[in-house]
């Protein structure tokens, strides 16, 4: 699995953005897609939301990715 530490720039990212942002998808559209798909959890639970706001200590994981967000 690989494991990403994603420093906050600032309050919140978005997580199409954020999947863009770490370079899992190419764009904030496959981004949508992915999350849409019902492939991605946020704090363990599944996330439909496109745009939901991921905060300093969420963890977002998928298919052998987990993201540690973090307060910079």
């Amino acid at each position: 699995m690989q494991i990403f530490d994603f420093e906050l720039d600032g309050e919140y990212v978005e997580l199409n953005q954020l999947l863009k942002l770490i370079g899992v998808v190419d764009s904030g559209g496959a981004g949508k897609a992915l999350v849409a798909s019902g492939a991605v959890r946020v704090d363990g639970a599944v996330e439909l939301r496109k745009t939901c706001k991921i905060r300093d200590g969420q963890v977002v994981t998928l298919d052998g990715v987990e993201i540690h967000v973090r307060a910079s």
